[in-house]
């Protein structure tokens, strides 16, 4: 390792990053010159990357959890010759910029995952060693080792107070990642004060009581570096390794060095004498001849290990052709056409909760799609989404597809993502409707970033009954539909869940929310069951058609779907039933379809379900009703809430027959 070169470097990337703040006058500094000599060491010596070959499926992920450094990132991946040019530096923070704020996935080659919110990247990165093991466990065999990366993450203190980072660190610790290694830029400030005002623990022993191997060292010596994290890959102990590197943030800029005042840009006044005190020239946005020779050999080095791992991963595809078809479908997201078809259909007029239909329908799937796996939020018992033909994901056991995630529902949302990004298994998690909230800032990266992750949320209304209001979610449904870019599925019985499953895997530019139900509901036989798993595609379709001229439509979603399909009945022979399973879906609907199915000329409207009302009314205009529950639920048994909250169908009758 050469040192002298890896200073220069440094020196360097510091200087982008003070001209990219300083041009943008807008964003952060600290990390970016705190950090470098971390980044020198990993880009410049011990990360496996290549950046004509982003994707290569055997580099080392690397993830900067602490996304508001993003210069430190995108002066790095500069340099080491990701498609990135200068140009790009200095577009830094402006529009349509491969530079934006905090690092976006899909936007910038070498990105790995979306870093805005502190504490998602470790949670990324435990899901990205998640997928890590899982690859080598299912692809790798005896003669050929085509999966042997590391999953590294640089985060701060800021990621490290967030709940979500130790939910993750805890899993993370529980299975064994090895494959992990947690760069901790301590450098004992946060963005208002230093740390010690908001901090005392101490973070090392805490690590160490969740399993992970721990060593602190010099984070600007460029040997303790090498040595921690080549110690670090070589160790495979069952234990993930956190790396403790003291840091002097906004290293370079003596005015604020070490100081709250060096995170953000507050250290630009002072870019000119900093180049001088660099050792830079007056030029700015300048790299120098031998630091690009520098990165060229290190690119061809890289290109060598490549070729020798391509070498190896022919002879692997040579030798097992159904491997290598799994492993090209992971990656493609391939469903089968047939999916739905490979799906039972269930016994008509056999009542049955949605949860337990999902239950039932994950088999055939699972069966269907080796690389789908699955987890829950301590809740398999209860969320029906075990894969039975598999078993536990664990030390040792690392090619199963149920994970237990335990109580940790924001950490399961962070560690379902990073599988998501890695791109070769299909996650899905669970846990009751009533905690989605534990786990929406996940969620919503997840649509950000348009990752398919599927969540199965059951319990999904006031029906959980006796638990009462806090387990009785009745915002929730909504709450989830104003996420942009997630489908929420929620089905009306057995063949309605079946569709909505196949939907949900057949989406992969998103994630997609199943709400299903705890208690039993009736099967709507009446509708072929093709029609339903169809219909559950569009979001909407005609469940019960009118034999009149249309006087009035009925809507309802889930386990109110029943009630209006039973007063209309009552209403005669003019009354339609649309059930709405996914607002979303039915709104990317041609509109000649959904013309056909809520026909404009048809204004009398009456939209049921047992949640807020709010959002139904831009399907029956403010001409129309809601019938739905705007407060909270009550502690008594099922059935009784639903009733005592307006949720029958003699109650819709009498909302219907009140319109004008």
């Amino acid at each position: 390792m050469d040192a002298t070169i890896l200073s220069k470097a440094s020196a360097i990337a510091r200087g982008l990053s003070l001209d990219a703040v300083n041009q943008a006058k807008s964003g952060h500094l600290g990390l970016p010159l705190g950090a470098t000599e971390i980044g020198a060491v990993l880009f410049g010596h011990d990360l496996r990357y290549l950046p004509s070959d982003p994707k290569w499926i055997n580099r080392d992920r690397f993830v900067l959890s602490a996304g508001h450094g993003s210069m430190f990132l995108y002066s790095w991946l500069h340099l080491a010759g990701y498609d990135l040019s200068l140009e790009d530096i200095r577009q830094f923070r402006q529009l349509h910029s491969k530079t934006p704020g905090h690092p976006e996935f899909g936007e910038t080659d070498g990105v790995e995952a979306t870093t805005g919110p502190l504490g998602q990247g470790i949670g990324n990165a435990v899901g990205y060693a998640v997928s890590g093991k899982m690859a080598a466990a299912t692809f790798n065999t005896a003669e050929h080792r085509i999966f042997d990366h590391h999953v590294l993450c640089l985060a701060g203190d800021g990621c490290l107070q967030e709940g979500v980072a130790f939910e993750a660190a805890a899993f993370a610790g529980h299975v064994g990642l090895d494959n992990l290694i947690l760069i901790y830029d301590s450098n004992d400030v946060t963005l208002d004060a230093m740390a010690a005002v908001t901090q005392s623990e101490d973070t090392g022993k805490r690590f160490e009581s969740m399993g992970w191997d721990v060593v602190t060292i010099d984070g600007h010596d460029f040997a303790a570096i090498h040595e921690a994290i080549t110690r670090a890959k070589a160790t495979d102990n069952g234990r993930p390794k956190l790396i403790i590197a003291k840091t002097e943030i906004a290293r370079g800029i003596p005015e604020v060095a070490g100081t709250a005042k060096g995170h953000g840009e507050g250290g630009v006044k002072f870019a000119e004498a900093a180049r001088q005190g660099m050792g830079l020239p007056a030029e700015t946005f300048y790299v120098s001849e031998d630091v690009r020779a520098f990165f060229a050999g290190r690119r061809q080095e890289l290109a060598a290990a490549h070729a020798a791992w391509e070498s190896t991963f022919l002879q692997w595809q040579a030798a097992n052709p159904l491997l290598a078809g799994l492993l090209r479908q992971g990656i493609a997201r391939e469903v089968p056409a047939d999916l739905a078809a490979r799906i039972p259909e269930f016994k008509a007029g056999e009542k049955v909760a949605t949860r337990n239909a999902g239950g039932v329908v994950l088999q055939p799937i699972a069966e269907a799609l080796p690389l789908f796996i699955t987890g829950s939020a301590d809740l398999f018992g209860s969320t029906k989404n075990y894969l039975k033909a598999s078993k536990d994901y664990g030390r040792g056991t690392e090619g199963q597809r149920n994970l237990w995630f335990g109580i940790r529902e924001h950490g399961m949302g962070a560690i379902l993502n990073g599988i998501a990004y890695d791109g070769i298994f299909r996650p899905s998690g669970a846990t009751f409707a009533v905690f989605a909230d534990y786990l929406r800032p996940s969620i919503r990266l997840a649509a950000l970033a348009h990752l398919p992750v599927l969540y199965i949320f059951t319990h999904d209304s006031v029906g959980v009954g006796e638990d009462g209001p806090t387990h009785q979610p009745v915002e929730t449904c909504s709450g989830l539909r104003v996420i942009p870019g997630l489908d929420v599925i929620r089905p009306g019985d057995g063949e309605e869940t079946a569709g909505a499953f196949v939907a949900a895997l057949q989406r992969i530019d998103g994630p997609t929310v199943l709400l299903l139900s705890r208690q039993d509901l009736p099967d709507q036989s009446a509708i072929p069951a093709g029609e339903r798993r169809a219909g559950v595609a569009r979001g909407a379709y005609i469940a019960r058609r009118e034999s009149a001229p249309l006087d009035l439509i009925l809507l309802a979603s889930g386990s109110e779907l029943q009630h209006a399909m039973a007063a209309a009945e009552q209403l005669g022979a003019g009354t339609r039933v649309v059930s709405v399973p996914c607002m979303e879906r039915f709104d990317r609907q041609p509109a000649d379809y959904r013309e056909q199915v809520l026909p404009s000329a048809c204004l009398r409207r009456v939209a049921i379900e047992a949640g807020v009302s709010g959002l139904w009314y831009r399907y029956v205009g403010l001409g129309g009703k809601v019938v739905g529950i705007d407060r909270f639920g009550l502690s008594a048994p099922g059935d009784t809430t639903m009733s005592e909250l307006g949720m029958t169908a003699a109650n819709l009758v009498a909302v219907a027959r009140a319109l004008a």
